[in-house]
């Protein structure tokens, strides 16, 4: 049924080169659709290109290099395509580096999403869009697990204007009656994640470590903030799902389970057959190779946030129950995943930059 509801449709994804846009394509593609993604100005489009040419997808979709900050593009680009669907993928990400640019951050992220809702209000009222927002826009969340009605109270750039686009994405619903949709997603990896994510950046110095190519510990910011881990291939299942259903609404999707970026680390070392021992506390914490004797990860008080957010942890009951979802990996199987795909790479480009 899903097959037949896609075939002949047009899905354009902003952020295509991005982990999520990548799995997203993939499945689309199954599913027969036309996929056009855009690329953002300035990139190197082989570098941007990685996470397509890894899952087969180079030559399957049509890429467009536009500034979805500028709202005369994103109406060309519009008129150009006419997509049935929108899936809104392209933002900054890092939250890290949003406290660096905070103007940036917020242009890319809650000014984009309106020129995207103000052409499709304009221009093709029938396309249905999904809005790709954030658990961090919880922040220090006044409950756990969240929900979809959980008040938001932000502690980076990053999620405040997650936030701003989040809401437009509803006021759009409200006001012009589009079929708009929010999906809460919460953090999820995959072999394709960015290395200025820190669960890449674990698998990817663990790996070297590993193998011998890295002797200097791993730096490391909080180790017990904790976080609800799902696998990428399932969420973008999600959010296909959350278009097609018979009214918009909002979703969120996690696994409600969470685990500590401590646990992460030696999950990664598990995978990787290092014996790791944990020693000290706060920032003097070390975790030591016993078969080596030395430092393995140690922290770093310069990589702490700001406002740093303890624990997130998400109930998708909502979305089991309307949209029939549910995640299928565990984070252990995740990192084995991670771990594999990172082994190959540094076998084969032990150098090679991926953005």
């Amino acid at each position: 049924m899903g097959e037949e509801r896609g075939k002949g449709r047009r899905a354009l994804i902003t952020g295509i080169t991005s982990q999520d846009g990548a799995y997203l394509a993939s499945l689309l593609l199954e599913k027969g659709y036309q996929v056009t993604g855009t690329l953002r100005p300035g990139g190197t489009s082989l570098a941007q290109a990685w996470r397509l040419r890894e899952m087969g997808l180079l030559g399957r979709v049509t890429t467009v290099t536009v500034d979805l900050t500028d709202g005369r593009a994103v109406s060309w680009l519009l008129d150009d395509h006419v997509p049935d669907e929108i899936y809104h993928l392209a933002a900054h990400s890092s939250v890290h580096s949003s406290f660096h640019i905070p103007a940036e951050t917020f242009a890319s992220n809650a000014v984009a999403t309106t020129n995207l809702l103000e052409t499709v209000r304009t221009r093709c009222p029938d396309t249905r869009f999904y809005h790709a927002s954030t658990s961090e826009m919880f922040g220090e969340a006044p409950e756990v697990p969240q929900t979809e009605t959980t008040l938001f109270r932000p502690r980076s750039p990053y999620a405040v204007a997650k936030v701003a686009a989040h809401q437009m994405t509803t006021l759009y619903r409200i006001a012009y009656g589009l079929f708009c949709v929010n999906g809460i997603l919460f953090n999820h990896e995959s072999p394709l994640r960015g290395p200025e994510f820190v669960t890449a950046k674990i698998v990817r110095s663990l790996t070297r470590w590993r193998a011998g190519e890295q002797a200097s510990p791993m730096a490391l910011g909080r180790l017990d903030a904790r976080r609800d881990w799902g696998f990428a291939g399932d969420y973008v299942q999600g959010m296909w799902s959350m278009l097609q259903a018979d009214q918009a609404d909002d979703y969120l999707l996690s696994t409600g389970r969470t685990w500590s970026v401590r646990d992460f680390v030696s999950l990664t070392a598990q995978a990787l057959d290092i014996r790791l021992h944990w020693q000290g506390t706060g920032a003097r914490e070390t975790a030591i190779d016993l078969d080596s004797g030395r430092i393995c990860v140690a922290v770093d008080p310069g990589l702490f946030r700001p406002a740093e957010v303890g624990e997130l942890r998400g109930d998708s009951r909502k979305a089991r129950e309307r949209l029939g979802w549910s995640p299928t990996v565990e984070l252990p199987a995740i990192i084995a995943m991670m771990v594999k795909a990172e082994q190959a790479r540094q076998a084969q480009t032990p150098n090679a930059v991926r953005e």
